[in-house]
């Protein structure tokens, strides 16, 4: 498989946990031209206003996300920009090179960063649920440092971001499928006591 299109897998699949981080490591990769070279109009990315804008962007999201109740909101509205955000990764990690057309990368990045925020968007209300809402912060700062590492291994390692990729795929539905189980005992539990007070 072509280097680039593992580089844009490594980047697009963490965008589904958080659309900003993933963007501002390609961004800053490229304007220190060590391990990524974006092309027009892809390097757009890295200019001083774009990375800025990230930055602000960045920072909402982090906030927004750590908020029981505004999380799903921020899930919501993350349905349309995470894979957005995850084909236009793909589509500027192969735009240096003509081994991969833009339209496959774009497919691939729509799908990888879609499926992944597909499992968070579902996972999330159990968590909620299973923690009273307690759980949720330290879950988005999990997924935070996953996306944030996955998208600098993806820069340099690129086939040991998408095997790390896969691995957290695979730790995902062993958890969810413990979650399910254990979610009626907690429910029962959680309604007995709101109905005693």
């Amino acid at each position: 498989m072509d280097g680039a299109l593992l580089t844009a897998l490594g980047l697009a699949a963490p965008a589904g946990l958080n659309a900003y981080l993933p963007l501002l490591v390609l961004a800053i990769g490229d304007r220190l031209s060590t391990t990524i070279t974006l092309a027009r109009p892809y390097d757009a990315l890295s200019s001083t206003w774009s990375i800025a804008l990230i930055v602000l962007l960045l920072t909402i999201e982090l906030v927004v996300d750590k908020i029981p109740g505004l999380d799903h909101a921020n899930d919501l509205l993350g349905s349309v920009l995470r894979p957005a955000a995850g084909a236009v990764l793909a589509m500027a990690a192969t735009s240096d090179t003509d081994a991969v057309n833009p339209v496959v990368a774009l497919v691939l990045g729509l799908l990888a960063a879609g499926a992944v925020h597909a499992a968070k968007a579902t996972t999330r209300p159990v968590v909620t649920v299973a923690t009273g809402g307690i759980g949720n912060p330290l879950i988005s700062m999990v997924e935070d440092a996953v996306a944030g590492v996955t998208a600098v291994i993806a820069l340099l390692l690129p086939w040991l971001a998408v095997a790390l990729v896969v691995v957290l795929a695979l730790a995902f539905l062993w958890a969810r499928r413990r979650l399910r189980r254990v979610r009626p005992a907690i429910l029962s539990r959680f309604t007995s006591t709101t109905l005693r007070q």
